[in-house]
């Protein structure tokens, strides 16, 4: 199978997801559905591209994309079930309409799914080139996934302390380490993702699609997660403190002292 026969009917797949996630936004009245497609996105593509390779690595990249996109999709969905618009979507559209969520949420977004999910295009049509990176990958995507998992359920349960009993900002656990574990496991996911079905392809695919990983890590950092949702955070009390204190995203162990702005 040819990678522009592949790449032509992930594209056209992702174009139908956006179509349909608009229309769904429409009914509902939130832009913000757009975070439960971009997860299931993700594994649809997986799945599409395991049906042109049918081996096993590609199988392997639909298990590990299903893991992170159907976590994420589920938690979106039940986070925002009954909820109106995200602050985040509301300041990026900044009163504009339908066109403008077109514009700027429906057309970016879906472009960057198709763009991030390259190294599952290359895996369908290239063979293993080193099993070994296949299995970093694997550590990699691991790492990742316990920065999410974990980082979410130590913020879950600092939410479930009565509010006299728990301080103005979360800075336990993962989150005296990074102001975002969750959006650094995003990171490392697709790192991982990235080396099973990119660089464990050959040296040419994994630098051809290496614009995936470095894609999606500048989205969640600087674009659409960390820095956007800091916006509203940074009004809480003791904020500054915390800031001051621990990374913006690349974690370090937990110390006093201001650090610089990872």
């Amino acid at each position: 199978m040819d990678f522009l026969t592949v790449s032509a009917t992930t594209l056209a797949v992702v174009v139908l997801l956006m179509v349909l996630t608009a229309i769904w936004s429409r009914v509902v009245g939130r832009v913000s559905v757009i975070d439960v497609t971009w997860g299931s996105a993700f594994v649809v593509v997986a799945v599409v591209c395991a049906l042109f390779a049918g081996d096993w690595r590609s199988w392997l990249l639909v298990a590990l994309t299903g893991v992170w996109g159907g976590r994420l999709a589920w938690h979106i969905l039940k986070r925002s079930h009954g909820a109106g618009e995200d602050p985040r979507y509301e300041e990026l559209l900044d009163g504009g309409g339908f066109g403008t969520a077109v514009r700027k949420v429906f057309l970016v977004q879906g472009l960057a799914i198709w763009l991030i999910s390259l190294p599952l295009q290359a895996a369908a049509v290239v063979d293993v080139w080193a099993v070994w990176i296949v299995g970093l990958g694997v550590v990699v995507w691991a790492v990742g996934l316990y920065f999410e998992v974990v980082g979410d359920a130590q913020l879950a349960a600092y939410k479930a302390r009565p509010k006299g009993e728990k301080p103005p900002v979360m800075d336990q656990g993962l989150w005296g380490w990074t102001r975002h574990p969750n959006y650094f496991g995003d990171a490392c996911l697709w790192w991982g993702l990235w080396l099973v079905g990119g660089l464990a392809s050959g040296w040419l695919p994994g630098l051809l699609t290496v614009v995936a990983p470095i894609a999606m890590t500048f989205f969640i950092r600087n674009v659409t997660g960390a820095k956007l949702l800091e916006k509203t955070m940074s009004t809480r009390p003791g904020w500054d403190e915390y800031a001051a204190r621990v990374p913006l995203f690349f974690p370090r162990p937990p110390r006093r002292g201001r650090v610089a702005d990872l």
